[in-house]
């Protein structure tokens, strides 16, 4: 049987934020809070990765395990992929600061491993035109544009098998997400269909959208 485990990464600083953005209220828990909730109702387990500034505030979370981040995100998902019991074989990774994301999504990339790949996102079609830009005499001007069929925008939750993720990670390099490392050394990455909810809070302004999203405003 597939054993799931889950790291909720909330290391961030929060710079563009203003302040620790996963410790924000939204509704009537913090946005780590919602993160760790829709991780517990799918997993058999949460290691929550946290900036060691705020490690006090772990003792108030729902973690099974608690660990302090690293410089860099890379760093922080080692940090929790050293604290995985030896047990799990499946670990997703999930940015706390993705609160909408549903227990549903959690379980439609979780069934994507068992079902055989190697690591499954969540996807949302991106509906504007594309365009690649470079640098011109007088700023930015358009290098080609691109087929919007071939492009999503990926979000968090992410499943892996959990010997990949270990194998895409043991060179220590970087990458936006843990998706990209599993690219990198060969691994199919499959997508599911993602969910607008599943937003990421990046602005204050980011936690009212949210909170409509998830109905929190009714």
């Amino acid at each position: 049987m597939e054993i799931t485990w889950s790291i909720v990464l909330a290391a961030g600083l929060g710079s563009r934020f203003g302040a620790n953005k996963q410790l924000a209220a939204l509704g009537h828990q913090r946005v780590v809070e919602w993160s760790i909730e829709a991780a517990r109702a799918s997993s058999h387990g949460v290691i929550l990765v946290i900036n060691s500034a705020n490690i006090e505030d772990a003792a108030t979370l729902n973690a099974d395990i608690v660990v302090t981040g690293g410089s860099s995100r890379g760093e922080s998902v080692r940090n929790g992929l050293k604290a995985l019991p030896e047990s799990a074989t499946i670990v997703v990774v999930h940015d706390a600061a993705r609160p909408g994301a549903s227990t549903k999504l959690f379980e439609s990339v979780i069934n994507a491993v068992e079902a055989g790949a190697d690591a499954a996102v969540p996807g949302i079609a991106i509906p504007d035109t594309l365009k690649q830009v470079q640098d011109g005499p007088s700023g930015k001007e358009v290098k080609c544009t691109l087929d919007r069929d071939t492009i999503m925008a990926i979000q968090t939750p992410q499943a892996f098998n959990r010997k990949m993720l270990e194998a895409a990670h043991a060179d220590t390099r970087e990458a936006t997400d843990d998706a990209a490392l599993i690219e990198a050394i060969g691994g199919t990455v499959e997508v599911v269909p993602g969910d607008a909810t599943a937003i990421k809070i990046t602005e204050p302004s980011d936690l009212v959208i949210a909170a409509e999203l998830m109905g929190l405003n009714q």
